[in-house]
């Protein structure tokens, strides 16, 4: 089904979730880490556990690491990734509607969203999806989130507010 034939209204996190999803064991350094979203060209890493199980640990952001270890100066080649990950871990399944995508991300103060497969102890990651996809395909569902904050009287975190701003005229 091509995206531009499915009504905007009824599209859901697989039909915009990118695919390709790189991860990284919890147990690397941080400086393999960035090195890795340095050569990809990306802003998270899935941090897995137990990789032969299906283990999602975390993830870890571009965020993460300045604010958990460029800032406080820590040896990026000693920091391991487990204690800079992002947890506990908020995912999405791939038939959640954008809408309900857009208040998780807003409930839980996230801009990325793992898109896992299956039940229990058999999930399998299967894409990610970001506001900045969303923006892109439904740019109305920035304009809830901004009430959304609104209506709760409290400004959004500022990578939010940044997207919020992009896609709101």
């Amino acid at each position: 089904m091509r995206l531009e034939k499915k009504d905007l209204r009824l599209l859901t996190v697989g039909d915009i979730m990118v695919k390709k999803v790189f991860t990284i064991d919890a147990d690397e350094s941080i400086r393999h880490a960035a090195d890795l979203m340095t050569r990809r060209g990306i802003g998270c890493l899935v941090v897995t556990e137990n990789e032969a199980e299906g283990g999602i640990a975390g993830i870890l952001t571009e965020s993460d690491i300045l604010g958990r270890v460029v800032a406080v100066g820590a040896d990026s080649g000693e920091t391991r990734v487990r204690v800079v990950m992002s947890r506990p871990l908020v995912v999405a399944g791939p038939e959640l509607p954008l809408a309900d995508a857009v208040r998780l991300m807003f409930v839980h103060k996230v801009k990325k969203l793992p898109v896992v497969d299956g039940e229990g102890g058999s999930k399998r990651l299967v894409g990610l999806v970001t506001l900045t996809d969303i923006a892109g395909v439904q740019p109305a569902l920035i304009a809830t989130l901004k009430e959304l904050y609104e209506d709760k009287g409290e400004a959004p975190p500022r990578t939010i507010k940044k997207v919020m701003d992009y896609y709101i005229v």
